[in-house]
């Protein structure tokens, strides 16, 4: 589930939330606030102004710029609140390590695709992107509640496919910088 928050840093989260009011979900103690009807509200609001945002040209580039922080911390919080029954050091250790890191991750990758559709389309092409995340976050959150054997597989599928990227993109760099 961290790595949805990622794509997108407070609809994961309002799915959680959702999950934990409605009895589907077990938080753990600390995150009981999670599962409130003044938390589903907030998320709400927050979710639906958040996935707005990202189809309005301009503002979807300064999003990314301060999501990245938002989904390290939103990352961490997922994580910890569905650790339960793990030793307070390694239910933190965890959640920012994994947690956080696999929502950084993701959102850094995000923020650079969307940089390269706005340079490459004049923007027209981020509401394609500005989809795509909102799709992926839905998926993983919901594989991770109905298959999250898949929903894990699915998320190292992703970091394959960035370490593929990253590697082919280094490979373009290097030649460019032989030229000077």
């Amino acid at each position: 589930m961290a790595s949805a928050t990622g794509f997108r840093t407070f609809l994961p989260m309002l799915i959680v939330s959702g999950a934990a009011y409605f009895g589907q979900l077990h938080l753990s103690q600390n995150f009981a606030w999670l599962g409130t009807a003044p938390a589903l509200i907030m998320l709400s609001v927050a979710a639906s102004a958040e996935i707005l945002a990202y189809y309005i040209p301009v503002l979807d580039n300064l999003l990314d710029a301060l999501s990245t922080p938002a989904a390290l911390i939103a990352g961490t919080i997922v994580s910890a609140a569905v650790m339960s029954d793990v030793p307070p050091m390694v239910k933190w250790t965890a959640a920012v390590v994994a947690g956080g890191g696999i929502a950084g991750l993701t959102r850094g990758v995000i923020g650079i695709a969307r940089a390269h559709s706005t340079v490459a389309t004049a923007g027209l092409g981020n509401p394609i992107i500005s989809t795509a995340e909102l799709v992926g976050a839905v998926l993983i959150v919901v594989l991770a509640f109905v298959a999250p054997v898949v929903a894990i597989a699915l998320v190292i599928l992703f970091l394959l496919m960035v370490i593929r990227l990253a590697r082919r993109l280094l490979r373009r760099a290097r030649p460019s910088e032989h030229r000077t």
